[in-house]
């Protein structure tokens, strides 16, 4: 009887290994930061409806920088050999070049604009759950080179940093910067996989934070106080809200009779298919309901991942 139970304990324990391996990892994608793009010169500017916005040139940073593509590329085994699931950025701005074909600018039928960053059409493009944004600088004492590294993990949908890591390696005569840099990061990246996994378990558990904005073309017959079905049309909005969140968490920020804003809203990982599901195709299902059940088109745009504007009215 002893040994009977000591074998279901150790199947038990088995079970469990077996489970917690197959956990699902969050998707990365290596970039370099914001600061090391500026700091080389791989910067460009786009228009942002009459405003000047810089933002990080990658596919120059890649063309240009030999040991950018090595210092990813060494990255993306360390992080590979750790079972996370890879998105290549060299990948993503091919396919991003290949759909060109896309508007810059989304306009609606009665001329109405909204613009998109071209960060945000990359994010669209690799939909990683993780951008790992790197920065790093070498210092010389003589013959001999030091890498002092900063690493943050940052959720695409929200750009809110959820893991970190920073250091130097020991001074070396090597010459690569790539062997350096893997050096000095060595130390720090299962720590800082950690924290990036115990984010996506909290994802899991809780949902994924995006943003919600609700407004009205100037054609749009009502507001958001008109009475539908003897409801407020911003109740039966924030009541759709509340159903499709998981353990209905969300913030209303703002609800007027011309816009609303929820934040902080925790929408599911997977849909009821077992299908990955993001920002737009859950706004798509608020859409859907609008149409369908009071007859209000409403045209849905997104900025980067994480944020969904509907406007009521026409699309």
């Amino acid at each position: 009887m002893k040994t009977v139970r000591i074998f279901i304990a150790v199947l038990f324990c088995g079970l469990g290994t077996i489970v917690y391996s197959q956990a699902k990892k969050p998707t990365i994608m290596v970039v370099p930061s914001d600061v090391w793009c500026n700091q080389n010169g791989y910067m460009t500017t786009y228009d942002n409806q009459g405003t000047q916005v810089k933002v990080p040139n990658y596919k120059e940073a890649l063309q240009s920088d030999a040991d950018l593509l090595l210092v990813i590329s060494k990255i993306n085994e360390l992080m590979q050999e750790r079972g996370f699931p890879l998105k290549n950025l060299e990948s993503s701005l091919k396919t991003l070049e290949n759909q060109a074909a896309e508007d810059a600018v989304l306009t609606s039928k009665s001329g109405a604009e909204v613009a998109e960053s071209p960060i945000d059409k990359l994010k669209q493009v690799a939909k990683a759950d993780i951008w790992m944004q790197l920065t790093w600088t070498v210092s010389k004492t003589g013959p001999k080179k030091t890498v002092t590294f900063i690493l943050q993990g940052l959720d695409a949908y929200t750009d809110k940093q959820v893991a970190g890591a920073s250091g130097a390696g020991q001074p070396s005569f090597s010459s690569e910067v790539p062997v350096l840099l893997v050096e000095a990061v060595l130390a720090h990246i299962d720590n800082f996989n950690a924290q990036l996994q115990s984010h996506f378990d909290d994802m899991a558990a809780n949902g994924r934070e995006v943003a919600l904005r609700i407004r009205v073309w100037d054609s749009f017959d009502g507001d958001l106080e008109s009475e539908y079905d003897g409801s407020e049309l911003r109740d039966i909005i924030e009541d759709w809200v509340a159903g499709n969140t998981v353990n209905q968490r969300f913030s209303t920020t703002d609800a007027t009779e011309k816009i609303m804003l929820f934040e902080q809203v925790r929408i599911p990982l997977y849909n009821d298919k077992n299908r990955a599901l993001d920002t737009r195709g859950w706004a798509v299902g608020l859409q859907r309901m609008l149409r369908d059940k009071y007859q209000i088109e409403a045209k849905l745009m997104m900025k980067g991942l994480g944020q969904a504007q509907l406007v009521l009215g026409e699309k």
